[in-house]
């Protein structure tokens, strides 16, 4: 006999996910005075706040406490780190994610009228004029139908797991799965050092764990400014973090109870021995399953939904948005995407973002922080500019600190001296980071900056001392961290 089918009510919007592009939508929708449904296939909360931003920087913040007691910068101050009861650790962590996804994804729909599906979403095939029709397949074998006049597609992304012999035959880990382990591993085999597997990297580190990062390009955090990534590797490996790059992985196995990873490492086969493996490889488009072939919604060469600059899709009636769409992978730029393909969606504007001043950070300790153009970027646009490089300890925070490690890099354009990028490995970079965004989007010039005030002993003077340093040669600059 076939599942039970029922109609739900048509709807002004409906939003396919459960994430922060989905919420905002929905809301986005509601506060315009329609109607709208979101259709959650997972947790509700989405990447973020389930397995993704939210508690790693709980657990890269705990770990930072744990590792700090141990290991004292200051003189005649003793500290030491009792045992890590990591079980307690990860209960505490989940109790804060229940709390906000109640509070913020089950009861907060629920109170601004919006109307919520539990099940798989299917687009089903239909004219282009004519609402969408939506089949949600529930987990107890019943399917219902919506109807909405336009579509949001926010489903995100999921792990990228990459094609290595054996890797299907050992218990590895996603990060999402990392941070759910009730006891520390020994020894943990990283495989990625973009920001997840570096954040991922860290916090294990800091809790106990031998770490060792695999990284496949020349560099870790490849798309920054060399020498900012230069500047995190060595105070990675300072903590104790091992770095392999140019690092490919090609087959993985067992030991008894360790995994073995072989890889070519700068064209030299290795083998690296751990208790257990993590997979940080990236992550890609969540798109499986939703019939977006079938409805003529085009999909790029990662599965990534293909939108305009208005975040329209191929298909006249549906959106998408945040991690689905391949854009930048943050929370506030899923959310801001959601808000905007509602609006667009539900009344006919065409309103659209722009990326150029997006700010990022990986929340390692020290942080990494960008915004901006890198060299390598001004190079390929043929933008001639200054570089100005400042180490961290020339910032008399720093200094007092004891934080001998980072770097500040900043790019201004040389012929109207207006600043175009900024970049920074060192603790609060990424609120350092979050004023230079400000100052491109104002179009102030780097003798502006170097004028300006700055308080005394906050990280905060690092954009200006950078900006009265003298600047150096592009290509020197990328010469030299290339090859430290």
């Amino acid at each position: 006999m076939g599942a039970a089918v029922s109609t739900a009510s048509d709807y002004d919007l409906a939003v396919i996910g459960g994430g922060s592009a989905a919420s905002a939508a929905a809301e986005t929708a509601r506060a315009l005075g329609k109607t709208a449904v979101m259709i959650e296939r997972g947790r509700a909360g989405g990447t973020c706040l389930n397995v993704g931003c939210v508690p790693s920087k709980m657990l890269l913040s705990a770990a930072e406490a744990h590792y700090s007691a141990g290991a004292s910068r200051y003189p005649g101050v003793a500290t030491s780190a009792d045992a890590v009861d990591l079980e307690a650790l990860v209960s505490w962590k989940d109790r804060f994610a229940d709390e906000r996804r109640q509070a913020d994804h089950v009861d907060g729909p629920i109170a601004v009228g919006i109307d919520v599906l539990r099940g798989d979403a299917r687009l089903l095939p239909g004219a282009v004029d004519a609402p969408v029709e939506i089949a949600v397949a529930g987990e107890d074998g019943t399917t219902r139908t919506a109807s909405a006049r336009s579509v949001v597609v926010a489903t995100g992304a999921v792990p990228r797991i990459p094609q290595v012999a054996g890797l299907e035959d050992v218990d590895y880990l996603t990060s999402a799965e990392a941070m759910s382990l009730s006891e520390v591993p020994d020894s943990v085999l990283v495989v990625g050092g973009n920001a997840v597997g570096l954040e991922q990297a860290q916090w294990l580190s800091h809790l106990g764990a031998k770490v060792t990062v695999l990284q496949l390009p020349s560099r870790i955090a490849p798309q920054e400014q060399p020498e900012i990534s230069v500047a995190l590797k060595e105070a990675l490996t300072e903590q104790g973090i091992e770095i392999l790059e140019d690092a490919d992985l090609f087959e993985v196995g067992k030991d008894g109870g360790a995994v073995v990873g072989t890889a070519m490492v700068a064209g030299v086969a290795r083998e690296v021995h751990a208790e257990r493996i993590l997979i940080a490889a990236g992550r890609e488009p969540a798109t499986a399953g939703l019939g977006l072939e079938v409805i003529g919604v085009e999909t790029g060469p990662r599965g990534e939904i293909t939108v305009d600059d208005h975040l329209r899709t191929t298909h006249p009636r549906i959106w998408a948005a945040g991690d689905v769409t391949g854009a930048a992978q943050f929370v506030y730029v899923a959310g801001t995407e959601g808000a905007i393909a509602a609006e667009n969606a539900v009344t006919g504007s065409s309103r659209s973002i722009d990326y150029a001043i997006l700010p990022r950070v990986t929340f390692t300790s020290p942080q990494l922080a960008s915004v901006g153009i890198t060299t390598e970027q001004a190079a390929a646009e043929g933008i001639d500019v200054d570089v100005r490089e400042l180490p961290l300890m020339a910032v008399p925070r720093a200094a007092i600190n004891g934080e001998s490690a980072g770097k500040a890099v900043l790019i201004s354009d040389r012929r109207d001296g207006k600043v175009r990028g900024f970049h920074m490995v060192g603790d609060s970079a990424g609120d350092v980071v979050t004023a230079a965004a400000y100052a491109i989007a104002g179009g102030l010039t780097v003798e502006q900056i170097a004028s300006l005030w700055a308080p005394f002993l906050t990280m905060s003077e690092a954009l200006r001392i950078t900006a009265q340093s003298a600047p150096r040669s592009a290509s020197l600059l990328q010469e030299a961290a290339v090859t430290s």
